[in-house]
């Protein structure tokens, strides 16, 4: 691999984990609320979270940039107001990345949050503790594993992105281009060398990461 391929690679796992830390809080939040009960909303809220793993991903990265944009609503005002642009910057890689990533991860937290004994939540509720200390001392520990299987696969899913991604950042070279857009030029371009070099980077940094994910979860319904 040469040095711009090193770049590209080192890009895409800094954006993807950048992106993936930066849905945790609001995945974990929306996984706790599907995971305790139903409330009035709670299948609206669970259809618009799943909503990006059946649209085509192209669809919900021209919603991003009709929104984003300059001539979005909410790019619109940051430009005019700001001088701060999102659309075809990292941080459009990085909000599309999160946006794609962000179902996975609130779907394993969810099930960890389930397979949690609401008994031991309870319990410590009598003894005194408030609902945050409980969230924070007995749920979310015993839930650890399939939280951070979450978040494997939501970072093993950015790595991947395609469409989303060249729809609201592009394709600049040195300033959006990840390892799925860079293997998509080299095959247009037909140099096919280097979109194996850059394919084989890929597999291998998807398949830790999902591998590892998935033995998480398997331990974590062991234990439970």
């Amino acid at each position: 691999m040469n040095l711009e391929e090193w770049q590209i690679t080192a890009f895409t796992a800094w954006v993807a984990a950048l992106s993936t830390l930066g849905i945790l809080p609001f995945g974990l939040a929306t996984a706790w609320c599907l995971a305790r009960g139903d409330w009035p909303g709670k299948s609206l809220v669970e259809t618009l979270v799943a909503m990006p793993l059946v649209m085509p991903p192209v669809a919900t990265g021209l919603i991003l940039l009709d929104v984003m944009g300059r001539r979005g609503w909410l790019g619109g005002w940051l430009h005019d107001s700001l001088g701060f642009d999102v659309a075809f910057t990292w941080r459009a890689v990085w909000m599309a990345l999160g946006v794609m990533s962000f179902p996975l991860l609130v779907r394993s937290a969810r099930v960890a949050f389930e397979q949690v004994d609401p008994r031991l939540e309870k319990m410590a509720g009598t003894l005194g503790a408030g609902p945050w200390r409980v969230f924070v001392s007995i749920t979310l520990p015993l839930a650890g594993r399939g939280i951070l299987a979450g978040v494997l696969l939501a970072f093993a899913r950015a790595l991947g992105e395609f469409g989303a991604t060249i729809m609201v950042a592009g394709n600049i070279p040195g300033k959006t281009t990840t390892l799925a857009l860079a293997i998509f030029e080299h095959v247009q371009l037909g140099e096919d060398a280097a979109a194996e070099r850059l394919l084989a980077v890929s597999v291998a940094l998807a398949f830790s990461s999902v591998w590892f994910g998935q033995w998480l979860m398997r331990r974590q319904r062991f234990d439970s």
